[in-house]
């Protein structure tokens, strides 16, 4: 559920800023605010995160959130090992008791017990109650709480409460214009230039294509799968197929369109 991060291991992630959101996270972490990273799915917010967490040297704990993640799971839990009662604790307690970044993707998804759980790292006391231990910890000045949800997703049916967005410093993300999507492309796959023209035309064609009625469009993400795919010598028709068809529709009449317009590009 939870994983983490650190600069010694993986080193700085490539991230291309788009505007000043990388100003607005270091005036964030200087003044202990936590932040709020609102857009659609694969627009650049985890790699934003990884990035930043990796530049000023902290530690990176993320938690993917799910309809069924609760409180419990972010806290910790007593458990059985041999014939003792131990406590273990959950990504929340030990991003504060380690002074590490949290990160909470698609927050919006968790049960709202969960949500309630971080109100006290929101605000001035910045504390967490771990009630199941009967204890209160207070964050030290390198911890922070960063969020995430998609404000679109499946028609507004889960959205955050006001009370609970208000907590936050956020930031709005989108996916980028064509010069800079180009460069994240070229970056991330190096692939040749012409090939990555193509790949933001049809991104781009289908994004405007509202009759489809698709959930999700093409994200940066699955351009970037995609270039991975012909950079390794997959034909371009094959790896627009299985990088960005596929993952976005199951529709069989859609499917098709959306092949009959990688044909016309590739």
């Amino acid at each position: 559920m939870s994983q983490v991060i650190n600069k010694e291991t993986f080193g700085v992630p490539y991230y291309r800023p788009v505007s000043q959101e990388c100003a607005v996270f270091e005036h964030a972490y200087a003044n202990r605010l936590p932040l709020l990273l609102k857009g659609p799915t694969g627009s650049g917010k985890s790699r934003f995160v990884e990035h930043m967490a990796a530049t000023v040297g902290v530690p990176l704990i993320t938690v993917s959130c799910h309809d069924e993640t609760s409180a419990v799971d972010l806290l910790g839990r007593y458990l059985v090992q041999g014939s003792e009662t131990v406590w273990m604790d959950g990504p929340m307690t030990r991003a504060v008791r380690t002074g590490s970044i949290l990160y909470i993707d698609e927050i919006a998804e968790a049960r709202p017990d969960t949500i309630v759980a971080l109100h006290s790292l929101t605000d001035y006391r910045r504390v967490l109650f771990v009630d199941r231990h009967d204890e209160v910890l207070s964050a030290p000045p390198t911890f922070m709480l960063i969020a995430s949800f998609n404000p679109g997703y499946q028609k507004g049916w889960k959205e955050l409460k006001p009370s609970t967005r208000q907590r936050f410093v956020s930031i709005g993300f989108d996916y980028p214009s064509e010069q800079v999507e180009a460069e994240i492309i070229s970056a991330e796959s190096s692939l040749e230039t012409s090939q990555i023209k193509k790949l933001i035309t049809l991104a781009n064609k289908i994004r405007n294509l509202v009759e489809l009625g698709l959930t999700e469009t093409v994200s940066t993400r699955l351009i970037v799968n995609a270039a991975h795919l012909m950079k390794g010598g997959l034909p371009p028709r094959l790896a627009c197929d299985v990088a960005i068809v596929q993952p976005i529709t199951d529709d069989l009449e859609t499917a098709r369109a959306l092949r009959d317009l990688i044909a016309l590009i590739f």
